[in-house]
């Protein structure tokens, strides 16, 4: 989907749910009576570990996010029941994981980083793999982020297969947020929404990017070791020094 072949998506979701179908079938042959019920194999485990979830739905948005963005975009466009309280402890499970043995998993679910101390950004997650200035938040990057969301959503939906009533719904809560988004929900399309979007974002996309592309150079310059730059530095170890204003 990031690469914009829809046809090769919709392609490898079909084979998946033939493969999910297939699991539930054999599990359900394999488990007897002790893990299914009167009304047969359970539908409330995920096949996907929670963390990759997450995972996935971070890499669809190519930005931080808070636990009530995933579970609510995972839901309205994947299909899944991921609750945000699912989330709250996962960055520490990260982090813990990291400490005991770095690097042995090919990404983290990490920290989203202040720009001004590059201290952990209350509730927002990055991924380990994108660059230092992509997992840093300055003053603009809220908005920021808000409008590349929608933009995604947006990009999404317009394949009418993807369309469905939640996600619809869920871009109508980003439309409702954007100067000309939408008048009403039934009015909307996602070309509207992603035309509103990018224009404001054209305004604040720059001044951001070099905001938090000085706060990556500066934790570079305090000498932030692997673990600090994904989970955090220690509380003013990295702050803004105000005597230069940088």
């Amino acid at each position: 989907m990031i690469a914009g072949d829809r046809t090769r998506a919709n392609t490898l979701r079909a084979e998946l749910r033939q493969v999910e179908a297939e699991w539930d079938a054999t599990l359900s042959a394999l488990a007897g009576p002790d893990l299914t019920d009167a009304e047969g194999p359970s539908q409330g485990t995920p096949l996907i570990p929670i963390r990759e979830q997450v995972h996935q739905v971070l890499t669809f948005l190519t930005v931080p996010a808070a636990p009530k963005l995933i579970a609510a975009l995972h839901t309205a466009l994947f299909g899944g029941t991921l609750a945000g309280g699912q989330l709250t402890s996962l960055r520490r499970d990260e982090e813990k994981s990291f400490k005991l043995n770095p690097y042995s998993r090919p990404y983290y679910l990490c920290a989203a980083l202040t720009a001004d101390r590059l201290s952990p950004a209350r509730g927002l997650l990055a991924v380990s793999t994108w660059t230092l200035s992509d997992r840093i938040v300055g003053p603009l990057s809220p908005r920021v982020h808000f409008l590349k969301s929608a933009i995604r959503v947006a990009e999404h939906l317009r394949d009418p297969d993807w369309a469905t009533l939640p996600a619809r719904r869920l871009l109508w809560e980003f439309a409702a947020n954007i100067p000309g988004g939408a008048r009403t929900f039934d009015s909307m399309t996602p070309d509207a929404v992603r035309h509103a979007a990018a224009t404001e974002l054209s305004i604040h996309q720059d001044a951001d990017r070099q905001h938090r592309e000085a706060a990556a150079r500066r934790a570079l310059d305090n000498r932030l070791d692997d673990r600090q730059q994904m989970f955090g530095a220690p509380f003013g170890l990295a702050s803004v020094n105000t005597s230069d204003g940088s």
